[in-house]
């Protein structure tokens, strides 16, 4: 069985990975731990863009002294982008060891409105969930509902339950993850 490090990207708030080393292990019945130190993204930042390099995060994930049989899933407050997209929720190398994800853009106060802790909670988990099931290979599904759902809004992430579709559950269940679905 995989497990999960969660590594502080940044400043990031510690509460939040906190949260979702609880959330993790409930969602997904895996072993989290946290990383320490974490991993500062400096280098990854773009200045015409305003904006951090997600793949150049990745690979700073990579070079962590860390078990091999563990996913690594970066947790940062900064703004993510890829080259070919204005910004990303995050990414992970497909079918490997690295994730990262922003909490950046998924708290309400970023689009002007109040502040909501249990939603901004919830679009973590999804958002962490996702990125690990591409990590797990899981590519992008069709339905509206499942986590793997592709979401450039954050009106998509909101549609999105914090669980797999069954198609999904059960191209994860070779990894030996036991995972809730709907």
């Amino acid at each position: 069985m995989t497990g999960i490090r969660l590594v502080p990207v940044g400043n990031v708030d510690l509460a939040i990975l906190e949260w979702l080393a609880l959330a993790l292990e409930d969602s997904i019945e895996v072993d989290c731990v946290l990383h320490r130190p974490g991993v500062d993204p400096a280098e990854s930042y773009h200045p015409l863009r305003q904006q951090y390099n997600s793949t150049a995060i990745l690979a700073k994930l990579l070079r962590l002294d860390a078990p091999a049989q563990e996913k690594l899933l970066g947790v940062t407050d900064v703004d993510l982008f890829i080259p070919i997209l204005t910004f990303v929720y995050g990414e992970a190398q497909f079918n490997n060891r690295a994730a990262v994800v922003s909490v950046y853009r998924l708290r309400q106060e970023f689009y002007g409105l109040p502040g909501d802790d249990s939603l901004f909670y919830q679009r973590c988990e999804k958002e962490a969930l996702h990125e690990l099931g591409h990590s797990f290979g899981l590519v992008h599904c069709p339905r509206f509902d499942c986590l793997m759902h592709y979401s450039n809004s954050i009106e998509q992430i909101d549609l999105k339950t914090n669980l797999f579709c069954l198609a999904c559950q059960e191209k994860l269940s070779t990894y030996g993850l036991g995972i809730p679905a709907h």
